[in-house]
């Protein structure tokens, strides 16, 4: 017998359809999911048939978990050259995805995380039910808030971008639409409902959102957003933890208390990771940025205790290397950017 294929791709009316596949790993994406999404997309820009592409998953645990971290960890752990592939083919499906001449539709109804997000961010409409939980828990395991963070995250006002980046906060749907991560909310129950309407006429998107918009309820963070644009604003990492440890509120406590947790190294990377993506005017540049980090901190010690001390042996007691912000040195972060040898580098599709 056959295993289940990890992701459908189909044509239903006139609308591409790409269904993740994987749900007893929560739909964490594998190389090959990548390959059959650009497969699929690549089939639909020039098919006049295909009005729309609209992206979901099979089951009810959650859109996307992130990537196959353990299979990044093995191979990170010796000469890194499956995880380098993810990576590259990753990257060309994100950038193939926010340049796409076609109407994108996410439903983001459950966990949409790390790989997930980029999946989701670049769709035009993004619809987020009650069972939407948003992340991008990168620094906690020493890995960096790839799949584009560096441009989404970076164009969020506020500093909550970067705040979501250093943190791995975690938010949820009402959140999600005053960010701007969701462009919609409709309650799980009507998902099915909603995308019948869609395959039945996906000239009529918008009105059909409109029609099934929900109340994602008050968003939770419209309650620090002026603390998060004041306390983020610094020009450094151990600016911001200086801030945070100046600030006499439960809040400001609670975040300080959870970027200590973080990797040190990982937080300077994706701090810096933002700013140079913030300053870019081609997506595709952020991609290559981000593949020379990829590339580099898979393999290095942070990543991998970050694995094991989280998703391995699950004692939540990473060691980290450096362990402080201040032993971060510029000369560490610098070689983390720095261009690859020109064979090495990333590119976007042809």
């Amino acid at each position: 017998m056959s295993e289940d294929p990890e992701v459908l791709t189909r044509v239903e009316g006139k609308v591409g359809r790409i269904t993740l596949n994987r749900p007893q790993a929560l739909h964490a994406l594998t190389t090959n999911m990548c390959r059959l999404m650009i497969e699929a997309l690549l089939a639909w820009i020039d098919n006049p048939a295909v009005r729309l592409v609209l992206i979901d998953h099979s089951g009810e645990r959650g859109f996307c978990a992130g990537g196959d971290i353990r299979m990044l960890a093995e191979s990170g752990a010796g000469d890194g050259r499956l995880a380098r592939e993810f990576f590259f083919t990753e990257y060309r499906l994100n950038t193939l995805l926010h340049d796409y001449p076609k109407p994108l539709v996410a439903i983001m109804d459950g966990i949409t995380m790390g790989g997930g997000v980029g999946l989701s961010r670049p769709c035009r409409y993004r619809v987020a039910t009650e069972r939407t939980t948003f992340a991008m828990p990168e620094t906690g395991i020493g890995l960096f808030p790839d799949v584009g963070g560096g441009w989404y995250l970076s164009r969020m006002s506020d500093h909550i971008g970067l705040w979501l980046a250093l943190t791995g906060a975690r938010i949820k749907a009402a959140d999600c639409e005053l960010t701007g991560l969701a462009t919609d909310y409709v309650e799980s129950a009507q998902i099915p409902a909603l995308k019948a309407a869609i395959l039945a006429e996906p000239a009529a998107i918008e009105t059909i959102l409109t029609e099934f918009e929900g109340d994602a309820g008050r968003p939770a963070l419209a309650a620090h957003q002026d603390e998060i644009a004041r306390l983020f604003a610094g020009d450094s990492v151990e600016a911001i933890m200086a801030a945070l440890q100046a600030t006499d509120t439960d809040w400001a406590r609670d975040q300080l208390a959870t970027l200590k947790t973080k990797s040190p190294q990982t937080m300077k990377v994706a701090f810096h990771q933002l700013k140079l993506g913030g300053a870019m005017t081609r997506f595709s540049d952020n991609m290559a940025m981000e593949y020379r980090i990829g590339a580099r901190v898979v393999q290095r010690r942070d990543f991998l205790e970050g694995v094991r001390a989280v998703i391995v042996d699950k004692d939540n007691a990473p060691k980290w290397d450096p362990p402080t912000l201040e032993a971060v040195t510029e000369t560490l972060i610098e070689g983390i950017f720095a261009p690859l040898p020109s064979t090495e580098e990333w590119t976007p599709l042809p």
